[in-house]
């Protein structure tokens, strides 16, 4: 079995600098370590903005690590982690999507 190597994004490490309880972070880190073995089958693919990008629930269901797979290169880039709080300026997508959206 194929073990990929992990990148986040200046994004996704300033997203995961900003969550304030330890034990929440240590949960993400190990979340988003679990990404090297078959990442493909893990989360969901996401649709319309984010197409391409897949997501997983961390943290009971409260997080979302945000990622995009590069199987050529064996590399899993975390493109952001944040709290999924549907219909709020600072929900992950909205903020990715808006992110992603300016490039």
């Amino acid at each position: 079995m194929t073990e990929y190597e992990i990148q986040l994004t200046p994004l996704a490490l300033e997203m995961l600098g900003d969550v304030k309880d330890e034990r929440e972070k240590v949960k993400l880190g190990d979340r988003i370590d679990k990404l090297k073995t078959e990442p493909e089958k893990q989360g969901k693919a996401l649709v319309d903005n984010l197409t391409g990008f897949r997501s997983v629930r961390a943290v009971g269901q409260r997080y979302r690590i945000i990622y995009k797979i590069d199987a050529e290169k064996v590399i899993v880039f975390v493109i952001g982690v944040g709290r999924r709080k549907e219909g709020d300026k600072r929900d992950i997508y909205t903020m990715l999507e808006k992110l992603l959206g300016d490039e």
